[in-house]
């Protein structure tokens, strides 16, 4: 980590093609995309043909799959591009407003619902490559997820598409769920999701929760090779812990604030009740010491509530909990306080607030 931490320092200049361009982006703290043209592919024309001739495709020449050509590219830019937007982004969120630890349904809901306010800096740390956790399938390794009433509100709100019945909705394949948050997610400028690393350890200053340390997760699984593989930090106004049960990384937060006696103990999810649990699980998502806030199935294992199963409900309404449980901790309205309004970014809502107390 340190070797790659030092393409942060002036070195910088020499390791790329054009030094000053590449200071000018990496000390920027708007984000690894400020000042870049960001260009939406364009819809095909209406009554164009999707299936045909090669050149109907996009009515261009250059898309005859009998004759493609790429554009020319050197090697050395395509590197370029990822590490010095990569390296950006690791100096933006170096000190953010809130960590997401786990992008499983939990973790995703949680960003996602944070996300919606552009001044609130967001990053998640999940160790897998890919993220998602257990919601790209449903129970057993099946297809359909379900997702019990009134949580499919949340499903209409990011636009996924559902069977409905009287008391639950199904998702014909779970990853229609998590490939839409996602995409809707991390196009957003605020947020930035570091798939790869993981969560190792805890800043603790005092009795306050005040970051993560990081590394690499491929490190984090391997220290027993080889001493002396330092991490890095992420300092944070705000932790949200949702790190699920199962696996290597299960209930990572919790179970680190027990080791230090932050906690007195985790005692696990008790067997499975749906009714019971997915109630239990939104109930009790919570900022379990200051400035670290639980959600998802880590909250069942810090409470030893009932495991629900594979009903993934509770899941996307205690991230949406724990993300207005983080603006609160951030002093910024939140539907806890009553004072937040949907589809408005609440800084918004407290200028408007502001303006009519003025006015009378």
């Amino acid at each position: 980590m340190a070797a790659v931490m030092g393409v942060q320092a002036a070195g910088a200049a020499t390791a790329f093609a054009s030094g000053a361009e590449v200071a000018r982006s990496v000390g920027s703290s708007a984000g690894s995309m400020a000042g870049v043209r960001m260009v939406t592919p364009k819809s095909l024309k209406k009554g164009s043909r999707v299936a045909g001739v090669s050149a109907s495709l996009y009515s261009d020449a250059q898309y005859d799959l009998n004759n493609y050509k790429f554009a020319p590219i050197k090697e050395s830019i395509v590197a370029r591009e990822m590490t010095r937007r990569y390296m950006t982004d690791m100096i933006t969120h170096a000190d953010t407003d809130v960590v997401v630890v786990g992008a499983g349904s939990a973790g995703l809901s949680c960003a996602y619902e944070l996300s919606k306010n552009p001044n609130v800096k967001v990053a998640i740390i999940e160790q897998s490559v890919s993220p998602g956790g257990g919601a790209w399938l449903g129970g057993q390794l099946f297809s359909a997820m379900i997702v019990r009433k009134p949580a499919h509100r949340f499903l209409d709100e990011i636009e996924v598409p559902y069977e409905e019945m009287e008391n639950y909705v199904v998702i014909k394949h779970a990853a229609l769920f998590t490939s839409t948050i996602m995409s809707k997610l991390l196009a957003r400028p605020n947020v930035k999701l570091f798939n790869a690393v993981a969560a190792e350890d805890l800043i603790i200053r005092g009795d306050r929760v005040s970051g993560v340390v990081t590394n690499w997760a491929l490190v984090a699984q391997n220290h027993h090779t080889q001493s002396c593989m330092d991490p890095n930090v992420m300092e944070a106004k705000v932790v949200v812990s949702s790190c699920g049960h199962d696996g290597p990384f299960g209930a990572t937060g919790v179970k680190r604030l027990r080791s230090i006696g932050m906690i007195e103990s985790v005692p696990g999810m008790k067997c499975l009740d749906m009714n019971a649990a997915e109630d239990a699980i939104v109930k009790h998502t919570r900022e379990v010491v200051p400035g670290m806030i639980v959600t998802g199935m880590e909250v069942a294992e810090i409470d030893g509530s009932p495991r629900m199963g594979p009903t993934f409900g509770a899941m996307m309404i205690s991230g949406q909990k724990a993300a207005h449980l983080a603006l609160k901790a951030l002093g910024l309205p939140n539907e806890l306080d009553g004072n937040y309004k949907p589809n408005v970014h609440p800084e918004l809502v407290l200028a408007s607030t502001d303006d009519m107390t003025a006015s009378a």
